[in-house]
């Protein structure tokens, strides 16, 4: 959340089980901005979405795999990779 934004509240109504998961894992005065990151990521997703389409199966195996290439190439470079079969 930016400071010195202006916020106002609102009612929501949440599956009760998820949020008081979310308010033990995070504490009661970050639950607000916790929920307020998440709309943000779902606003920023949905417009991506709208600009670009959706995101498609074959686009996720995509970047885990490039997240996995790079996540080695990092852990090589730091000496903690195993060594990688060929595929």
């Amino acid at each position: 959340m930016v400071r010195g934004t202006a916020t106002k509240k609102y009612t929501v109504t949440l599956p009760e089980e998820r949020a008081e998961e979310i308010r033990t894992e995070v504490g009661p005065g970050a639950f607000s901005a916790y929920v307020t990151r998440a709309i943000e990521r779902q606003r920023e997703h949905d417009l991506l979405e709208g600009e670009y389409g959706p995101v498609t199966d074959a686009d996720l195996a995509a970047a885990e795999a490039e997240r996995r290439d790079e996540q080695w190439f990092e852990e090589q470079e730091a000496g903690t990779a195993p060594h990688r079969k060929a595929a």
